[in-house]
């Protein structure tokens, strides 16, 4: 596909800057929205786009392989160290060319449900017994070529994974096998080596790092980017976290990272560090403006505080985290303290962001026993133009002249949405629409999906070839 393109659409409604608007003519050149009017009719050439057209999404947190263990890992009970377990024995079988197919697939199926941008948290880099491919960074540009033919953009967040786990990890039946060598016996005071299943995600140092994400080259610089990623505290020691910060903040890349997402991790890092995930992030110099703290599930007063004071964001993952038992996480002290959110949808157990943006209020409703705490616009906004920012796409996720060109229609006459009032067309898109819904997306002014269908690539097919595949 061509990196940008030019059109002329007319939405029956469409949200533009924020407010639903009816009849809205749109032009793009080059990629990026030139023209928009309201109360214009449908001329000739003019694609029309019957229901209500949103800004493209942006999927925050993403781990492609994760995709291949939907519904595998749903049988019997356990915890997120026994999910960790099956997903690992997935990683390994993976190498550059299965990882793009079904990374391909996978980032096609985000299209179809209106994601736009894909936030890659890209920890599988080498070959099983830890040692390089001829090309480093072989299984990152298959991620980004996966892109590519998928259509939609990329922020490939590669990302430093060095350790096995904290030496101190508390010995409970919830908490990971980290605290052990090869053998069972006990470790305590350092970083543990990793084992087997996580030789191929370590670079050995952060220098091997720094010197192997530097010669990743990405396809198209106008649909791809570059950021950085650290693991997590258990996998990353804070001499290591402030290459990386440093690293980003030369490359003026986004930083994100997994932080406090099971209450196992806080306990190891308090008996190893005495302060949270958040505390060594900040200690390490990684907090800013730049920084997403990941799932961000178990959070202190202190924790939230210094994220607010670094102007950091946090991208939520609530499919995910309560697949897994993580939790629920404060969003309504993030949104009093100002502290921007986004969506993920991280292990891939559904592919919505409609669906994880209703998911984010109605948690919170459990939580605190009320309704209306986060409201639909704003819902919207983490969806789209919070995700975006968060991956460095700053020009992305809003309907304005001189943004990028991206357009999600959802059909207003499903099962799920027929008989709701225009007036209320933003809450039917985040409390009823599905990514079932997504009829249409443009992403940089090309058409990806029309009449539900991806313009390129057989998604079910795919997704099932590519799988399979992997398990056979």
């Amino acid at each position: 596909m061509s990196a940008v393109g030019a059109g002329r659409y007319h939405c029956d409604l469409a949200v533009i800057d924020g407010t639903v608007q009816t009849s809205v003519s749109i032009e793009v050149v080059d990629g990026r929205f030139t023209s928009i009017t309201q109360g214009s009719a449908p001329g000739p050439g003019v694609t029309r786009l019957p229901g209500l057209t949103l800004p493209g999404l942006a999927n925050a947190h993403s781990h492609a392989f994760h995709r291949a263990l939907r519904s595998r890992t749903q049988a019997g009970g356990g915890t997120f160290w026994t999910w960790r377990d099956v997903m690992y024995r997935a990683a390994a079988r993976l190498q550059p060319d299965s990882y793009h197919r079904l990374a391909r697939a996978t980032f096609a199926e985000m299209a179809l449900a209106g994601v736009t941008c894909v936030g890659e948290f890209h920890y599988l880099h080498h070959r099983t017994d830890g040692g390089r491919y001829d090309n480093p960074n072989a299984m990152g540009e298959a991620l980004l070529a996966a892109a590519a033919e998928a259509g939609i953009r990329i922020t490939l967040l590669d990302t430093m994974y060095l350790h096995g786990g904290l030496g101190d990890a508390p010995s409970t039946s919830s908490s990971p096998s980290d605290g052990s060598t090869h053998d069972g016996s006990p470790q305590t005071g350092g970083y543990l080596p990793p084992n087997d299943a996580q030789l191929r995600f370590s670079d050995g140092s952060g220098d091997r790092w720094v010197e192997r994400v530097d010669d990743l080259r990405v396809i198209d610089p106008t649909t791809q980017r570059v950021g950085a990623a650290v693991h997590s505290v258990r996998a990353v020691d804070p001499r290591a976290m402030t290459a990386v910060a440093a690293w980003a903040a030369a490359a003026g890349a986004p930083l994100h990272a997994h932080a406090s997402e099971q209450t196992a991790e806080n306990e190891a890092c308090l008996a190893h560090h005495g302060v949270t995930p958040v505390a060594v992030f900040s200690e390490a110099g990684a907090l800013g403006p730049r920084f997403s703290a990941v799932h961000a599930t178990h959070l202190s007063e202190t924790d939230i505080a210094l994220l607010a004071a670094a102007g950091a964001t946090v991208a939520m993952c609530p499919t995910t985290e309560r697949d897994l038992g993580d939790g629920i996480g404060p969003t309504h002290r993030f949104g009093a303290e100002g502290i921007a959110m986004s969506l993920g949808t991280d292990s891939h157990a559904s592919i919505d962001l409609l669906d994880e943006a209703r998911a984010l209020e109605l948690n919170e409703r459990l939580r605190s026993h009320r309704r209306g705490n986060h409201a639909a616009s704003d819902l919207l906004e983490m969806a789209s133009r919070n995700g975006h920012r968060s991956l460095g796409w700053d020009d992305a996720g809003t309907i304005v002249v001189g943004a990028r060109a991206d357009l999600v229609t959802l059909a207003l006459d499903s099962v799920r949405t027929a008989g709701a009032p225009t007036y209320s067309a933003v809450e039917v898109a985040v409390f009823a629409a599905s990514a079932a819904d997504v009829t249409h997306v443009v992403v940089d002014g090309r058409v990806v999906v029309a009449d539900r269908r991806h313009a390129t690539i057989d998604v079910p097919a795919e997704l099932q070839a590519s799988i399979a595949g992997l398990f056979e």
